[in-house]
């Protein structure tokens, strides 16, 4: 009888484990799992000068995208995250963009007509994204409201989509 409770408590925990995360069979194409470690810290200024940093977004998901204007792949799907900005309340899911290393005009000029409604933050020296690793560009980071890393998207990906938009609704209501 103890040998059985003690195995339901263990039964109810995994059940537990396993609902926080989406299946690698429900994950949309290009989105990783992550083995869940601290996300490395984030403090970055906009570019409008104030300062943003990651640990103010516990309690929420964050939705980390590291970006060049350079980089075609970036210059593609900015348009679909700049669809999906509005969907979501930044008190479930922030939305919060890193571009690497470029001047402020060179954003500003590209961002003008294809994100108009986005701040990015600005990691002048590439220290952040140094830190962060990201194996590529663009990469997209999905911090939880603990502040783990739990998926990585690689590349550019169609963020307006159905998929995308029920992997992110999914991890919103968890």
């Amino acid at each position: 009888m103890r040998y059985q409770s003690a195995l339901m408590r263990v039964l109810a925990c995994v059940c537990l484990l396993l609902s926080w995360q989406v299946t690698a069979a429900e994950l949309p194409k290009g989105l990783l799992t992550l083995d869940g470690r601290d996300a490395p810290p984030l403090v970055l200024k906009n570019m409008d000068g104030e300062t943003w940093d990651l640990s103010g977004a516990r309690g929420h998901w964050a939705f980390v995208h590291f970006w060049a204007t350079w980089c075609g792949p970036c210059r593609k799907e900015m348009p679909t995250i700049q669809a999906i900005f509005p969907k979501f309340d930044p008190k479930q899911l922030e939305i919060v963009l890193i571009n690497t290393a470029e001047s402020e005009d060179t954003v500003f000029s590209f961002l003008a007509s294809v994100a108009p409604d986005i701040t990015p933050l600005m990691d002048e020296d590439g220290l952040v994204t140094e830190r962060w690793q990201p194996r590529g560009l663009p990469a997209t980071f999905f911090v939880d409201p603990e502040g783990k890393l739990r998926y990585l998207a690689l590349g550019g990906r169609p963020w307006n989509t159905p998929e995308y938009l029920d992997f992110i609704n999914s991890l919103i209501r968890q």
